[in-house]
């Protein structure tokens, strides 16, 4: 049977707030080599550790782990309308 993939953004979310791995692991009270071996894939996390690094980072547990790979980023298309750029209105 093979092992069950959980995909997860947790590098990313540390790296857009410039946290450390360390700094994560002391506010969720894990060792710092855990955060890694979550962010690589080697580790799946319990449910209470992956809600709390929910509420850490302040999203959905979604936002962080899926079953299925991340689009990468700048492959999701983007918003209808968002190729427009709207032009503001001078006012005389």
């Amino acid at each position: 049977m093979p092992t069950e993939v959980i995909y997860n953004r947790i590098a990313m979310l540390r790296a857009e707030r410039g946290i450390s791995r360390r700094e994560l692991a002391e506010a969720l009270g894990v060792h710092y080599q855990t955060v890694g071996y979550l962010e690589r894939g080697e580790y799946s996390p319990s449910l209470h550790l992956a809600l709390r690094l929910a509420q850490y980072f302040e999203v959905t547990v979604e936002v962080i782990f899926s079953i299925a790979p991340f689009p990468r980023i700048g492959s999701e298309p983007a918003p209808r309308g968002a190729s427009e750029t709207a032009q503001p209105r001078m006012s005389s």
